[in-house]
């Protein structure tokens, strides 16, 4: 009897439908990235996009970022996964280099008194393996500067100083700098 009951119930399970048995599982989500993405936007007055980033944000996880995890010197994806892309919709100055408006992958070199801010025209890219300076747009070197409250994760955004400017910050762990945006004219 007990051996009926048993070939019943595992008859009855073979014969269920597999899509039933996917539904009862759930789909196979990723789980959350370590390094997850994010965007910043910036609009000017007249709530038009002016530039966008997406990014990766690794996590410092009490390790020294800077000269060590972030080696000083060598082009870096600023961020983690692929490389950082940045859109602009419209022309603009970076520096006094004029940048037309299409998407493209931000580098840096990171020192210590200032980085290296790269526009490059190779895009969706992983990591900076694929870097090559004969791609190159625009290079400015930027400041670093202190932060009062260390972050955890990289970060960026855009800090607006008219309806045509802003600055890009790049944050992470106890540093900072700024990339000078103008809508061109």
């Amino acid at each position: 009897m007990k051996k009926l009951l048993i070939l019943t119930i595992l008859g009855f399970g073979l014969s269920l439908p597999s899509s039933l048995i996917a539904q009862t599982q759930g789909p196979n989500f990723a789980k959350m990235d370590v390094s997850p993405m994010d965007i910043a936007l910036y609009r000017n007055d007249n709530n038009e996009p002016v530039a966008r980033v997406i990014y990766s944000r690794p996590q410092r996880r009490d390790r020294e970022v800077f000269g060590k995890l972030v080696p000083y010197g060598e082009v870096w994806r600023t961020g983690a996964n692929e490389a950082t892309e940045i859109t602009f919709y419209k022309d603009v100055m970076i520096a006094n280099a004029k940048v037309k408006a299409g998407t493209y992958t931000l580098y840096s070199i990171p020192n210590e008194k200032e980085w290296t801010i790269i526009l490059n025209k190779k895009t969706l890219t992983w990591g900076a393996y694929e870097y090559s300076d004969e791609l190159d747009l625009v290079r400015i070197n930027v400041p670093v500067r202190q932060m009062q409250n260390p972050i955890d994760a990289l970060s960026m955004a855009f800090e607006k100083e008219g309806n045509n400017t802003a600055n890009l910050l790049i944050g992470w762990d106890k540093y900072y700098v700024k990339v000078p945006i103008e809508v061109a004219k």
